[in-house]
């Protein structure tokens, strides 16, 4: 497993809030063509949260709820195997 790293976790959710915008035509993206050739140039996933059906994580979500009795879900939670 990965050490937390809070800051580099915030700066590839904001590249990837940016991208979007960006590709939307929204002008307050700071994305540039330059950006996106690095980031696609060493392997960046533009798109990986929630690889998983939306209701299987609403299922997870429930299980979550019901064994901890909040909706809280920390960064760091481990998925539930399948």
């Amino acid at each position: 497993e990965y050490p937390p790293r809070p800051l580099l976790r915030r700066w590839v959710d904001r590249q990837r809030q940016s991208y979007k915008k960006y590709l939307k035509g929204d002008t307050s993206s700071n994305m540039t063509e330059n950006r996106i050739q690095l980031l696609n140039k060493v392997g960046f996933e533009w798109d990986c949260h929630n690889v998983q059906p939306w209701d299987t994580s609403y299922e997870e979500l429930l299980t979550f709820i019901e064994e901890f009795g909040h909706a809280r879900v920390p960064l760091e939670y481990p998925p539930r195997p399948l």
